[in-house]
């Protein structure tokens, strides 16, 4: 995203994020383009720091006066973010408020927040915080000034991303197998790294205060066809070269994944491959009542009562009461269907 909104002709681009490593690759990497010509003008500022922290996410926005927020920031790891549900919810959920607000109070003109389609009827902590996270922009929105727009593009898998599917296997095959696919019939949406960003790009550039977008991802693909091309494609046979073994669905994992509600009645706009959605239904729950709820197990300062905070169980629980499709998911798993 940061490589085409150079290529674009960014006068400005402040790459905020806590992992220090990361900026410092995608820093360089930016540079190196700039030596080649590439948006050799524009000024790059790189900034170590943690949405998590409200009152440095307003500093760095009201010093940095920057038009337009690309919020690409979560924890994603799907299992991983079961183990660690207070984790996901203080930095997806509650960072993101920390982001947005700081947008309303020193206009920003656009705010572009990059969802997922585990947000739709979710089943796992993250996809609950996503779920939220969308709840929170058209909430934004519904606050934003005169000539802001808030508003979030969901999709699926991206390929090659970091910490995604297609490194894993390389890796594996890499190692002489095998290549673990949870499930023989688990199939997932997926798109490249660059059709994904000009994609968002786009969305930011065209989108509507309040509305909320979907990309085209075409047709699911099964995790199992896609590990069986990248071993043919790698020059190997399966079964011969190398083997691969069925672990069984994760934690918070489910078969299929939708990218929209019935309800929400995607619908072409303009630009190829970029659905608007209807987001008229109403929540199920006040989700200001369910910031109050929560915050007290992410935040110590918030606890009256400290056997709260940290608490996994009491944050699932406020969770699932708030969200049923995730309600319904656990109570398949505690059953072992």
């Amino acid at each position: 995203l940061s490589r085409q909104l150079l290529s674009g002709g960014a006068e400005r681009l402040y790459l905020f994020g806590h992992g220090e490593n990361s900026i410092y690759q995608i820093d360089r990497e930016l540079r190196l383009l700039q030596q080649e010509g590439v948006g050799e003008k524009a000024t790059i500022v790189p900034i170590i720091g943690d949405m998590k922290d409200r009152e440095y996410t307003r500093y760095i926005i009201k010093q940095t006066k920057c038009d337009a927020i690309f919020h690409c920031a979560a924890y994603k790891h799907v299992p991983m973010m079961e183990e660690n549900p207070v984790a996901a919810v203080e930095n997806n959920v509650f960072g993101t408020k920390n982001l947005l607000d700081a947008a309303l109070e020193f206009n920003v003109k656009k705010f572009i927040l990059i969802s997922t389609d585990k947000a739709v009827r979710p089943v796992s902590v993250y996809g609950a915080s996503k779920f939220l996270c969308e709840k929170l922009v058209l909430d934004a929105a519904q606050k934003a000034k005169k000539g802001q727009a808030f508003m979030f593009a969901r999709f699926g898998n991206v390929l090659g991303s970091r910490g995604s599917i297609l490194p894993l296997f390389m890796e594996q095959i890499k190692n002489g197998g095998p290549v673990t696919v949870t499930d023989p019939n688990m199939e997932r949406y997926f798109m490249t790294i660059p059709e994904a960003c000009s994609l968002v790009l786009q969305t930011g550039g065209v989108g509507v205060n309040g509305e909320s977008y979907l990309l085209d991802m075409g047709e699911p693909i099964k995790i199992k066809d896609l590990a069986e091309q990248i071993i043919k494609f790698s020059g190997l046979e399966v079964g011969r070269d190398i083997e691969i073994k069925y672990t069984g669905a994760r934690k918070g994992e489910r078969l299929t994944e939708p990218l929209w509600l019935k309800e929400e009645n995607p619908t072409p706009t303009a630009f190829p491959k970029v659905l608007r959605m209807d987001n008229s239904a109403k929540n199920d729950f006040c989700l200001d009542e369910l910031l109050q709820k929560l915050e007290p197990v992410c935040f110590a300062g918030k606890a009256s009562d400290l056997k709260a905070y940290r608490n996994a169980k009491e944050l699932k629980n406020i969770l699932c009461e708030a969200i049923p499709s995730l309600k319904e998911f656990y109570a398949k798993g505690e059953k072992g269907e």
